[in-house]
């Protein structure tokens, strides 16, 4: 049997952190794809999905750490059924993914989460690509440098 998913879309809402009392660390969000078609009339449709994922471990602190609401992402993982009572006592079940990789789409800046030291696409190290100015500016001009914030990972322990 094989079971996986891949999915691109938005965060739909900030990632929620807890741990376990065994101290692993779990993750909790959703994410919005989109899917445009064309039905039987001829007619261009949208369709957007919205599903629930979870992370683990190291992978779901860096999320909670690097993402937000809007962040675009690539999921991939595999499908699972979640099953629990509900407070009235009802049986409920949604289908989730479990996520086994995650990788950041957005480029360094482009989404406001990712203005406080987050890395870009393409890993660390890496220089955002930068384009030449129309015209050369004079130093009054030049807006201040903002300090980053250093991060405390190493690079060994990134999942992605």
């Amino acid at each position: 049997m094989f079971n996986k998913v891949i999915l691109i879309g938005n965060l739909t809402r900030d990632v929620e952190l807890r741990y376990l009392p065994s101290g692993q660390a779990l993750a909790k969000c959703g994410i919005a794809t989109n899917r445009r078609f064309k039905d039987a009339g001829g007619n261009q449709k949208d369709e957007t999905m919205f599903i629930d994922f979870t992370v683990w471990g190291r992978s779901a602190e860096v999320a909670n750490q690097y993402l937000k609401k809007g962040s675009r992402v690539l999921l991939e993982g595999r499908l699972v059924l979640e099953q629990w009572t509900d407070q009235t006592g009802q049986k409920r079940s949604k289908h989730s993914v479990t996520v086994e990789n995650l990788k950041m789409l957005d480029r360094k800046g482009e989404n406001e989460g990712y203005g406080q030291g987050a890395p870009a696409q393409g890993g660390y190290g890496q220089p955002a690509p930068q384009s030449a100015p129309a015209q050369p500016r004079q130093p009054a001009e030049q807006p201040p440098v903002q300090e980053l914030p250093s991060i405390d990972i190493d690079e060994d322990e990134i999942p992605f």
